[in-house]
């Protein structure tokens, strides 16, 4: 960390918003730069001036946590199913350091390392094992001297717990993020559960991200923090959430939406949406508000600019953008300049366009967890196979896909 740069527990500790970044795995996979299925991280060693130049944007959107691209990482998730890379996991992890520093140095933002569930979990290996997974990426984190270690992504708290407790060794501040909703994990833990266990194996920042909507995801941490205040405990509070609408969502989250991953566009939440998720997530306690998949940089720069106030500042990417769409007063067509006002688009009901589909749809419910098959580590791919069995539960369908396609 740069000298005079405060760290993490030092700006929650005082109260101070932080912001997080966006989603790097979907935002690169847009662009090019990231597979959809193994949803791995090469492009840090691949293409580093991608890496950089999203990081770059996110920062100038007003986050101040630069979150290593790390997100699947780990050594057993870049050889599974197939999954045939160039670079070895430490190169990758390396790498992704590197272009987080360089970024934050450009600003007042901390580096953030980060580690998430395995396969290695999902296929029953032992706590040792799994924690040896994740003692290699941070090796990677502790000769980098990252800020921070974030804990994301999780299903199970079990495994989260296991990763927070590997994370801790290093003394740096630790927080832990599960992908679950207000019906807790995948093996039924609440939410409020979820968290004690997570800061009595040392985390001290809690929360959620992904597989959620905003407002969803508030709505667990808020019992998240309920469960800890019950418990006597103490701790600071984070949510990373989806840019996507979720309301038809079961308990697995938008994997199981049959537009999941490549016809989701249609949910993506407006920028204005973003200033409400911001202000909510604000007045339920929650001060280290970021984003997740589908959070683009303006995402960021909607909440940061929502809670300007708070934080005392700007973020850098809003001398281009007029709030609450003031730079229309400067279009051609006057029926556009009327638009340049925060009532016009606080409470607009966005049209899709699309008038011949559903606005919900019917996800897909397999039920399957840890020690499943389907969900097992394999070296080789098993798409084949899963869509005869995916063929035989729901019959075909155009946007059918498989549970273990992210996992």
């Amino acid at each position: 960390m740069a000298p005079g740069k405060k760290g993490i527990l030092e700006r929650l500790n005082a109260g101070e918003v932080v912001i997080g970044d966006g989603g790097f795995v979907f935002a690169l996979e847009k662009r090019g730069y990231v597979k959809a299925g193994p949803w791995t991280p090469e492009a840090a060693a691949e293409y580093p001036e991608a890496v950089r130049q999203l990081h770059r944007e996110f920062l100038r959107a007003g986050a101040n946590v630069m979150q290593t691209f790390t997100f699947y990482a780990s050594d057993d998730k870049l050889e599974n199913r197939g999954n045939k890379l160039s670079f070895t996991g430490a190169q990758i992890n390396e790498a992704a350091c590197d272009l987080a520093r360089q970024v934050a140095n450009e600003g007042d933002a901390l580096v953030a390392g980060g580690v998430c569930q395995t396969p290695s979990y999902l296929s029953c290996k032992s706590e040792a094992d799994v924690k040896a997974i994740f003692k290699k990426q941070l090796d990677v984190f502790v000769k980098k001297n990252v800020d921070f270690l974030i804990a994301e992504y999780f299903e199970h708290v079990e495994e989260a717990v296991w990763a927070v407790e590997v994370l801790k060794e290093t003394g740096k501040p630790v927080a832990a993020c599960l992908c679950i909703g207000p019906e807790g994990d995948m093996h039924g833990v609440s939410p409020g559960e979820c968290a004690v266990r997570l800061v009595k194996a040392g985390a001290q920042i809690v929360g959620v991200n992904c597989h959620f909507d905003p407002m969803t995801c508030v709505k667990a941490v808020k019992m998240m923090k309920e469960g800890v205040e019950k418990a006597g405990l103490k701790a600071h509070y984070m949510v990373q959430p989806l840019a996507y609408h979720t309301p038809d969502c079961n308990c697995q989250g938008f994997i199981d939406l049959p537009e999941f991953p490549f016809g989701l566009e249609p949910r993506i939440l407006t920028r204005w949406d973003m200033h409400k998720y911001a202000r909510e997530a604000y007045n339920v306690g929650i001060r280290f508000i970021g984003g997740c998949c589908g959070f683009e940089p303006y995402h960021i720069r909607a909440v940061a600019e929502e809670l300007a106030a708070e934080r005392g500042i700007m973020p850098a990417g809003s001398e281009k953008h007029g709030m609450w769409g003031a730079g229309l007063e400067m279009h051609t067509k006057p029926w556009v300049r009327a638009r340049a006002r925060r009532d016009y688009w606080e409470n607009l009901k966005p049209a899709s366009g699309r008038p011949l589909c559903p606005s919900l749809a019917n996800p897909d419910g397999w039920g399957v967890t840890k020690g499943h098959a389907d969900l097992m580590q394999q070296k080789e791919a098993t798409a084949s196979q899963v869509r005869s069995r995916h063929m035989l539960r729901s019959g075909p369908s155009l946007f059918s896909m498989s549970l273990d396609q992210f996992v």
